[in-house]
């Protein structure tokens, strides 16, 4: 019931996204521009051109966020493990840094768009990889999970200072393409773009289904796991898979959209009051779907001429349920 009640207010923010925005559209020819195109011109490119490739990027962005998430916190067994904490997804900037300053540096130019944008996703995804299977090779050594966020922060403090460097010896236009990438967008995932996304958060996505037995298992523990003859280091290396090509491919067309990866999976648990992954993982990419949707509606400001970053946003609304989450597990803990 619970699930059809997420669903229903999905679909209800669905519409929401599609008919509010910054310029202001009537609705009744927003209806025929999505029902029958019989609208104006204008409308129909708003809605077709900008709306609705919006609301799928959302839509994508916050499943993929949100199932990484719950992966990541069972297999590291840490509350407060995301991307972005844990360094994936600064990783993944860095790639990106590489690829749209470094080519600019050399002189790199290539005439075909869907190539460039192949090469953003692929160096996005290399670059969380390389992260990935440092956290994991650490964590099979440091049985802290602060330790972990240490050394998270660590990595991506690092990343920044090499794109720093970076940035340092990168032209005007890449710098400014570089700088507005960061601010996370949402509006500007269409065409060849919107498919290589796509195609990589759905193979993200059902990777992820496949680890849900897996997943279940760990949440009783390493050493019920190995009683089972179940082989960890596969086990690992399909969640990091999933995970890498999810927050891979988000980060590379949306920019870093933090938080999000945290706060949802707990939302999740706490609507539901279950931790078995048959339900968290489609429970938490319904509400992680709500999430950034909502939060792209918010970020459009509807009836003004300014938008507000999305990463922005998200982070606005993740970081009060962080913050519950670390006083209750203080509380716990006392």
């Amino acid at each position: 019931m619970k699930k059809l009640w997420l669903l229903l207010l999905l679909l209800l923010l669905i519409v929401a996204d599609v008919f509010l925005g910054s310029v202001r559209l009537p609705a009744a020819e927003v209806w025929s521009a999505l029902l029958s195109g019989e609208s104006s011109d204008f409308v129909s490119k708003i809605i077709w051109n900008f709306r609705v490739p919006k609301m799928v990027t959302a839509l994508l962005a916050g499943m993929a966020l949100s199932v990484c998430g719950v992966q990541m916190q069972t297999l590291f067994r840490n509350p407060l493990a995301d991307p972005y904490v844990l360094g994936i997804s600064s990783g993944a900037g860095l790639g990106v840094a590489f690829f749209v300053m470094g080519t600019s540096a050399l002189g790199t130019y290539t005439p075909f768009p869907w190539l460039s944008d192949l090469g953003t996703a692929a160096f996005a995804w290399i670059g969380a990889l390389a992260v990935m299977l440092l956290i994991v090779a650490a964590s099979k050594r440091l049985k802290s999970n602060m330790t972990l966020l240490v050394l998270g922060i660590m990595i991506g403090s690092a990343g920044s200072a090499l794109i720093g460097l970076i940035q340092y010896f990168s032209d005007a236009p890449a710098l400014k393409s570089y700088v507005l990438w960061t601010m996370g967008s949402l509006g500007n995932v269409t065409g060849n773009r919107l498919l290589i996304m796509s195609g990589l958060c759905l193979t993200g996505l059902l990777i992820s289904v496949f680890n849900i037995k897996d997943l279940n298992v760990l949440l009783m523990g390493e050493q019920y796991a190995r009683s089972l003859g179940i082989k960890l280091s596969w086990v690992r290396n399909k969640i990091f898979v999933a995970t890498t090509l999810l927050a891979g491919s988000v980060t590379a067309f949306c920019g870093p959209i933090g938080f999000i990866g945290i706060a949802v999976p707990h939302i999740s648990r706490m609507i539901f009051n279950n931790a078995n992954h048959r339900i968290m993982i489609p429970a938490s990419a319904l509400t992680g779907s709500c999430m950034m949707i909502l939060a792209d509606i918010i970020s459009q400001l509807p009836g003004s001429q300014s938008v507000l970053p999305v990463n922005t946003v998200a982070a606005l609304m993740g970081i009060p349920v962080i913050i519950y989450v670390i006083f209750k597990n203080r509380a716990v803990e006392l």
